[in-house]
């Protein structure tokens, strides 16, 4: 696309307030700042329990993050509200990052460590079963589109998919889904989900500049080509990430 028009997007950022326990705001600002550094105006669409859902409306990227199981209790409730309108913005292209109690809400249901099932958003065809042993550690893991991935998971839920869902990655080091198929997260068109906090997108920029093409290509209609930034420092932190012991 030609330099000569400012490109910009709208980034819907879900329940911020009780789903980022763990750092993962962290993906909104490296968003932010690689659309920044290009010039990309970014609008920011924050979305909280009780909002109306015309702030959704016109969204070119979706992020979430995750929380502790009192928190999922808090918009689990929301999310089914909001369902309709985000399986709409898959289905239509949206790309989208949902981090751990997200992705677990975007699965189709849930079964709290009480044994109560919640329902969930079902864009990625899964469920998860809370428990009491953590799963915690940092992780390595190797998707086809972005070679290894680096982070840290802490979840207790163990996450199954179903028959023809497509997992994110492959677990190199580390649980993933649920320490036993080697799966971890999944995919569905440009939605992407992950237990992958550290938080994801500062270790991992190849994800946040696909989430932004992808974001800008279906706005305008064409295929779009960012401008490099300069990570040789973000190598530096994955490396360093990728020595440490579990």
């Amino acid at each position: 696309m030609s330099g000569s028009k400012q490109m910009s997007l709208s980034i819907l950022n879900l329940f911020s307030s009780q789903l980022s326990s763990y750092g993962d705001v962290g993906n909104l600002l490296v968003l932010l700042k690689r659309c920044e550094w290009r010039g990309i105006a970014v609008e920011q669409l924050d979305f909280e329990v009780g909002d109306d859902l015309t702030k959704c409306e016109g969204a070119n990227l979706i992020l979430s993050g995750g929380g502790t199981e009192s928190c999922l209790a808090l918009v689990q409730e929301d999310f089914i509200r909001i369902a309709p309108l985000l399986r709409s913005l898959v289905e239509d292209g949206v790309p989208a990052l949902a981090v751990c109690t997200s992705f677990q809400l975007f699965g189709d249901y849930l079964e709290t460590s009480d044994g109560e099932r919640l329902e969930g958003a079902g864009i990625f065809s899964l469920h998860t079963l809370c428990g009491d042993e953590r799963q915690t550690g940092n992780i390595v893991i190797s998707n086809s589109d972005f070679g290894e991935l680096i982070g840290y998971e802490n979840h207790s839920g163990k996450t199954f998919l179903h028959e023809g869902q497509e997992p994110f990655a492959r677990v190199v080091s580390g649980f993933g889904n649920n320490g036993e198929d080697c799966t971890e997260g999944a995919r569905y068109l440009n939605a992407y989900g992950t237990y992958l906090h550290g938080p994801l997108l500062p270790k991992n920029p190849l994800v946040a500049d696909h989430l932004i093409a992808k974001a800008l290509e279906r706005r305008y209609g064409e295929p779009i080509e960012l401008a490099p930034l300069p990570d040789q420092w973000l190598q530096q932190a994955r490396t360093a990430a990728k020595l440490r012991p579990r």
